[in-house]
């Protein structure tokens, strides 16, 4: 269960895929140089006027120009009166500022690996139906790319991408571009989200550890005995065993009360490809340290310190124990506040959780590891007539949200505002991966200085939500989960430690599926899942190392060779 909130770059993914078709962009050939040649002619021939060349990131066309996509959404797009995905703020703005009308070939409802979106897209490559602007995920960009279906974007993106966007897209570092790099030559914009939003981190009922006279976690061992303590030392004052002290869920990886940080306190680095001794590439759920955390959790989940149940749990059943007060620590990420974590606050006013670095279980230091945060891509038909348009459309919505030129009217207009979260509306976006670290960095100073006037809108939107709650004129829990993260003490005060110490471990593979991956990694991680979750309840530890031998027969070997072919590329 993924869940997205407005402060995250969730839309790394949110609104996973948008395309557009033009039937007669197919036969135009006008480039970004020829557009400017066409100048003289556009009083009589009607074509749009270059704005671009006055204003190349701004400049609006006169007359309008009319651009093909595709939206894929998902039931989380709620629309306010009048409105829909083909008409709303966002396509009105474009249509105004830029003279840019949006035009959809078709809109699907399902944005998931494998759902609707995805195998609408599918059959659309597959056809040759392509609209102008395509969104798509690292697979089909590929697929595209080989085919020879693509613009080729690099001269476009230097002369369009403006500033303010060329740093957005480099802020988690350069794989996302490289990414979308073939050949020398790119083919897509990414979708930038952020890596370090995603690194874990350890939950912990503060009132419980101080009920039980406990300090916070300094190595793994302390962790293991706050888990013991939460589980036998009846926490929650009822006189019954009925608590426990780690949080897990049925999917091991992600969602809420996943495995990854507990892994990685014992260096293990699971369906992530870090380097090994030789500097080649491998994947981590096969390296003996994986075996090693897996014997603790298999000893925690005999002690019952882990939920008997939980491998019939997905996250949202339990998040249901942890709201009802039954789970006192859990290895999660940033969010966790907004939920579940917040659903406890509501229950037991009383109940208060702080967030602390990962620990080691040795003298070695713990580096957490973050995935790709890269999901979607939006890439230009060969031969469509203005392939700047889409550089000038993600120009500005990452101005609206974040530039100098932005206000809080803005953003409560295009961004998040009355209820709805407006932002999802715009079909070409790219998310500055620091947004999330710097709202915390400014919030506490201003909180400090008592000075918000440096502030932007969504900076100053969220000091509000932090200073109702400390200063008591608010009793919305909301907030009080809105200052958990961003707070002085909240959640990205341990993501900027992990930032400032370098501390943060990227997967070395951030390529398109391989062949190999494309045909037996599905197959793969679904003996992954079984087993691990098999030897946790208790299977012998010896299954992981006939998991491991099994793994490279069926296609691991295969799959890591290709994985060392690409990296030798870039």
């Amino acid at each position: 269960m993924t869940f997205i909130f407005v402060f995250v770059t969730a839309c790394g993914n949110g609104g996973n895929n948008k395309n557009t078709s033009d039937s007669t962009g197919n036969d135009k050939t006008n480039t970004t140089t020829n557009t400017a040649t066409n100048e003289g002619n556009a009083a009589t021939n009607e074509e749009p006027a270059p704005a671009t060349e006055a204003d190349p990131y701004f400049g609006k066309y006169d007359p309008a120009i009319d651009v093909t996509s595709v939206r894929i959404i998902n039931d989380t797009f709620k629309f306010m009166e009048g409105q829909t995905i083909e008409d709303n703020m966002w396509t009105k703005l474009l249509s105004e500022k830029l003279g840019i009308n949006v035009k959809y070939d078709w809109v699907v409802s399902g944005d998931q690996p494998g759902g609707q979106g995805e195998q609408k897209m599918n059959v659309s490559i597959a056809s040759g139906d392509l609209p102008e602007l395509i969104p798509v995920n690292a697979k089909q960009l590929k697929q595209l790319q080989e085919a020879d279906e693509l613009e080729d974007l690099t001269a476009i993106y230097e002369k369009y991408a403006s500033p303010f966007l060329k740093e957005i897209l480099n802020q988690d570092g350069p794989a996302a571009l490289a990414s979308a790099t073939f050949d020398g030559k790119l083919m897509a914009i990414p979708n930038t989200g952020s890596s370090m939003d995603g690194a874990a981190m350890i939950w912990i009922r503060k009132d419980w550890l101080d009920k039980l006279g406990l300090q916070p976690p300094q190595t793994m061992a302390d962790v293991l005995a706050i888990s013991d303590a939460f589980t036998t030392q009846d926490p929650d004052g009822n006189g019954k065993a009925d608590t426990y002290g780690i949080a897990m869920n049925k999917d091991l990886y992600g969602g809420f009360a996943d495995i990854t940080g507990i892994m990685n306190s014992y260096h293990a680095y699971p369906k992530s490809w870090i380097k090994d001794a030789s500097g080649n590439l491998v994947y981590g759920s096969i390296q003996p340290e994986m075996k090693t955390a897996l014997g603790v959790l298999q000893e925690l989940y005999k002690k019952g310190q882990i939920d008997k149940e939980f491998g019939v749990k997905d996250g949202g059943k339990e998040a249901e124990l942890t709201a009802s007060g039954k789970i006192g620590m859990q290895f999660g990420q940033m969010w966790n506040p907004l939920w579940p974590l917040v659903d406890n606050k509501k229950n037991d006013g009383n109940a208060e959780w702080q967030s602390y670095p990962l620990v080691s279980v040795d003298d070695k230091p713990v580096t957490p590891q973050v995935g790709f945060s890269t999901g979607q891509y939006f890439a230009v038909k060969k031969g469509a007539a203005h392939p700047e348009a889409l550089l000038k459309m993600i120009n500005l919505f990452v101005e609206t949200g974040w530039g100098e030129t932005t206000t809080p009217e803005n953003y409560a207009a295009y961004f998040t505002g009355d209820g709805f979260e407006k932002f999802k509306m715009m079909p070409f976006q790219a998310w500055p991966a620091r947004k999330n670290l710097d709202i915390h960095l400014h919030v506490s100073a201003a909180l400090d200085s008592k000075d918000t006037s440096s502030l932007n809108p969504e900076e100053k939107d969220n000091h509000d939500k932090l200073l109702s709650w400390m200063d008591g004129s608010s009793k919305e829990p909301l907030n009080w989960a809105y200052e958990r993260v961003f707070g002085k003490e909240g959640s990205f005060k341990v993501i900027n430690q992990y930032v400032s110490g370098n501390m943060l471990q990227l997967t070395g593979f951030y390529g398109a599926p391989t062949p190999a991956m494309v045909e037996k990694e599905s197959n793969l991680q679904k003996r992954e899942l079984e087993t691990f979750t098999k030897i946790i309840m208790g299977d012998s530890l010896d299954t992981f190392d006939k998991f491991v031998e099994e793994w490279k027969k069926l296609g691991g070997d295969e799959i890591t060779q290709e994985v060392n072919e690409w990296a030798k590329n870039q």
